[in-house]
């Protein structure tokens, strides 16, 4: 599998950044708390030209929690507020205002020694396609502003969202694409379910998701798809599509004459993954 970069939709992206970098205070990173690294666009930090960053690992209700704690940690050593949270229901959003003040605590300072009024704070979100930035958007302004979608490249424009009065945000299109050139990096989103399926062979997606999880966390799907016997040898893709077809007998995707049918099991491996059914799994340490 080849997953292609796309420069023009990155270009576009970064002009639209730095165009808006002198109207801000501050940027609001975000990353999949399962692979926060893959989920970044590497170029990110130069664009951003030093501005102060706080790095969001949103679905942390998702991700293993002891491998989190190590990215927090990871993310603060370099400097920036780091808060895991989990923008679809909520929990951790309370605490981004008062982190931003945090965060720029320097600033305000030195205005209100000037004797000047604070103005909200004003922050620039920025993300890769399918993080959680419109979901997170709304969970912050209290009401649907920006449209969401459990597929990449829902945001179309830029806009201002007022958050309470202290605080504003300005969205962008999610086209910050992680530029692909290790493969490895393509199948760990592919398997989270940020890039479209429609280009993707969905059991080679699958199949990298399985190994992986056989390999870090198999008890998680020995519990959920009551499996007796892990791999013997990780190595072997024999042994993995075992397991693939013993979990599609499970689910009951059969053929005529009892075949097991992978793609219909791969497409249900990596649901089940998606939606946190296999337990809490990481797919990147730092």
């Amino acid at each position: 599998m080849t997953i292609q970069w796309f420069p023009g939709h990155m270009t576009r992206a970064r002009r639209q950044i730095e165009d808006k970098l002198k109207l801000i205070d501050m940027v609001i990173e975000l990353v999949d708390a399962r692979l926060p690294l893959s989920s970044r666009n590497p170029m990110i930090d130069e664009i951003l030209q030093g501005k102060p960053r706080m790095i969001i690992l949103n679905k942390a209700d998702l991700a293993d929690p002891a491998i989190t704690s190590l990215w927090v940690e990871y993310f603060k050593k370099q400097g920036h507020e780091v808060l895991p949270l989990d923008a679809a229901s909520g929990y951790g959003i309370k605490e981004i205002p008062e982190r931003s003040k945090l965060l720029l605590k320097e600033k305000r300072d030195k205005r209100a020694a000037k004797g000047m009024n604070q103005r909200p704070m004003r922050g620039l979100i920025v993300g890769i396609p399918n993080v959680g930035k419109s979901t997170l958007i709304n969970r912050l302004a209290g009401k649907s502003i920006a449209a969401t979608g459990d597929r990449p490249g829902v945001t179309k424009g830029q806009q201002w969202i007022k958050i309470g009065t202290e605080m504003e945000l300005l969205d962008t299109p999610g086209i910050l694409w992680p530029k692909f050139e290790d493969q490895t990096v393509g199948y760990r989103l592919a398997v989270t379910g940020a890039i479209r399926e429609e280009i993707l062979n969905v059991e080679d997606v699958a199949y990298y998701g399985m190994k992986y999880i056989c390999e870090y966390y198999w008890k998680n799907i020995a519990e959920r798809f009551e499996l007796s016997e892990a791999p013997q040898d990780l190595d072997n893709p024999n042994d993995i599509v075992e397991i693939m077809e013993e979990i599609g007998r499970k689910r009951g995707c059969l053929m005529s004459g009892g075949r097991v049918d992978l793609e219909k099991a791969s497409k249900v491996i990596l649901r089940e993954f998606r939606a946190g059914k296999m337990g809490r799994i990481s797919m990147e340490t730092p």
